[in-house]
């Protein structure tokens, strides 16, 4: 099949999850013989911190300065395209949505990777830049990164008709088990862009746990975290991490850290394409609580749970034989079910169902 996708990047990793989670699920379409174009708005934040990516062959990527040089390529690849995507966060989200639900394409897909945002933004009245005015009931499938009760509000609040969870994954050729470094070696690391609506959480489980423990050695990768972050002297700061770097991040520490977005944290059923990355790299893994968290890895056998710093100190607290022990069945879980190719396989089922069986229109509450 041939893919079209509308998204927010692709390019540069730099301060957004999208773009590892791209780069691993194109490479795993190509492997299973399909085509895509990825078309991302070329915008200056990004323009300046490309890692240096090269799609696989079979990938085109289409960076345009305004939407509107694009519109008549679109509709000319659009007419032989068999399933498009307009994603959550793009640029040009709407324009393009309006574009791909006037064509003739098959499968005309909406995969929102942000849907708890998404639907906070319609309950507190705010306008959602990258839906369509009417909602998503135009479109064949709507995808979602968040499962649980999400799927339901996506259904009730914006009328999709088809939806279906395609959670996040591991890209195993970037991610795997790599030698420690000892510009990354720490007790504890955690990996993310800065969010505020992360903070409480990450004062809780890495902040506070580092000022407990000052003899040991706590690391933050990331983007955009500000002047008045809460540093301790024995947290280490790393500015921004390339994909190609992660996997010795997660190696060099004893345990990583997942730490959950307010508002993914709250619907449950969210994890976070990091929680799969780091069990590829045969990381340890503590994470925030959430619902369905035992849907993707068994509790206290491949992951650990940690609610306060406790917790967290508990869990450090475990030899390098147990810390290891969990890290493996953590790596053996993500193997079989967590990878990109796993994810594609789903997405071809989905498909199919709906080119069988078409969605029948459904209502906005």
């Amino acid at each position: 099949m041939h893919f079209v996708v509308f998204g927010l990047c692709i390019s540069s990793s730099w301060g957004n999850g999208h773009a590892t989670l791209w780069r691993g699920l194109v490479k795993a379409l190509v492997c299973r013989g399909h085509t895509l174009s990825f078309y991302e708005k070329d915008v200056p934040y990004y323009a300046s911190t490309r890692d240096g990516w090269i799609p696989p062959a079979g990938v085109r990527v289409c960076l345009y300065a305004a939407f509107e040089d694009v519109v008549e390529n679109v509709k000319r690849e659009l007419a032989h395209t068999d399933v498009a995507l307009s994603t959550s966060y793009c640029a040009d989200g709407i324009a393009a949505s309006r574009i791909l639900l006037d064509s003739a394409v098959p499968i005309k897909t909406f995969y929102d990777l942000d849907t708890p945002v998404t639907l906070d933004s319609l309950r507190s009245g705010a306008s959602v830049p990258y839906v369509p005015a009417e909602g998503l009931g135009s479109f064949d499938l709507v995808l979602s990164y968040t499962g649980g009760r999400a799927l339901t509000e996506l259904q009730s609040k914006l009328g999709a008709r088809l939806v279906a969870p395609l959670y996040g994954w591991a890209d195993t050729e970037t991610h795997a088990p790599a030698a420690a470094m000892n510009e990354f070696r720490s007790e504890l690391c955690y990996l993310g862009t800065f969010a505020a609506d992360r903070q409480t959480a990450l004062n809780e489980l890495f902040v506070q746990a580092a000022r407990l423990r000052p003899d040991k050695r706590f690391a933050i990768g990331g983007a955009q975290y500000p002047d008045d972050f809460p540093w301790t002297p024995n947290i280490f700061f790393v500015r921004h991490l390339p994909p190609s770097l992660h996997p010795a991040f997660f190696c060099s520490g004893r345990a990583t850290l997942n730490v959950t977005r307010h508002a993914m944290a709250q619907y449950g059923f969210c994890p976070s394409g990091r929680l799969f990355e780091a069990a590829a790299c045969g990381a340890p893994i503590l994470s925030d609580r959430w619902e369905g968290l035992e849907s993707f890895f068994e509790p206290g056998k491949e992951i650990l749970p940690v609610c306060c710093t406790d917790d967290v100190l508990a869990a450090l607290s475990l030899s390098d034989r147990e810390l290891r022990d969990v890290a493996a069945a953590a790596r053996t879980k993500c193997l079989e079910n967590h990878t990109a190719a796993r994810r594609v396989l789903e997405f071809e089922v989905i498909c199919d169902a709906v080119h069988k069986s078409p969605p029948q229109p459904a209502l906005v509450a």
